[in-house]
């Protein structure tokens, strides 16, 4: 069982990210429960979830001791940081965590700096696809291509197809920079 907590600002897309996370382990035959939280505001307010995934029954969906963390601002990687398992990852967009990141020792820390990276390749909503991307290097769950196939599933069955080709462009800048 993996659990993973996504947080950040409301329009950051850690939502979207999460959901993303979750579809792709659906999609490869694997349980997955996906629980979001809005903060006071939808965009601008925090936003985090919590996915948790794997072959076996999920008889608690709600957040425990995560094994990763992605943090996408400062006051999320202080709120969840104590919360990750010995062991775990922390994955932070190092372009807005620019805190002190040694808190803890027991941890490992990822820096993506995925705000540039969308804006590098023209994708300024981006960052949470290329987070997605590094997420799934880091747990190792997944295949590039079996990602990428749950997450264009995921997209057309929403309509948004024409976002393909771009997003797997970020997905793929986002796993390849690990």
């Amino acid at each position: 069982m993996k659990e993973i907590v996504f947080a950040g600002f409301g329009g950051q897309g850690v939502l979207t990210s999460g959901l993303l996370i979750s579809q792709i382990a659906v999609h490869k035959g694997a349980n997955a429960t996906w629980i979001p939280s809005y903060g006071s505001a939808m965009r601008g307010g925090t936003a985090n979830c919590t996915v948790k995934y794997g072959d076996g029954d999920i008889y608690n969906p709600s957040q425990e001791e995560p094994d990763v963390l992605l943090a996408m601002n400062v006051p999320s990687f202080n709120k969840f940081i104590n919360m990750v398992k010995p062991g775990g990852t922390v994955i932070v967009n190092s372009d807005l965590v620019t805190c002190d990141l040694n808190v803890r020792d027991d941890v490992n820390i990822v820096k993506v700096p995925c705000s540039g990276m969308a804006n590098e390749i023209n994708h300024a909503k981006g960052a949470n696809i290329i987070m997605a991307g590094a997420i799934v290097k880091v747990t190792g769950d997944f295949t590039e291509k079996e990602a990428i196939n749950g997450m264009n599933d995921m997209f057309r069955k929403k309509g948004k197809e024409k976002f393909e080709e771009i997003n797997t462009k970020a997905f793929k800048a986002g796993y390849n920079f690990l």
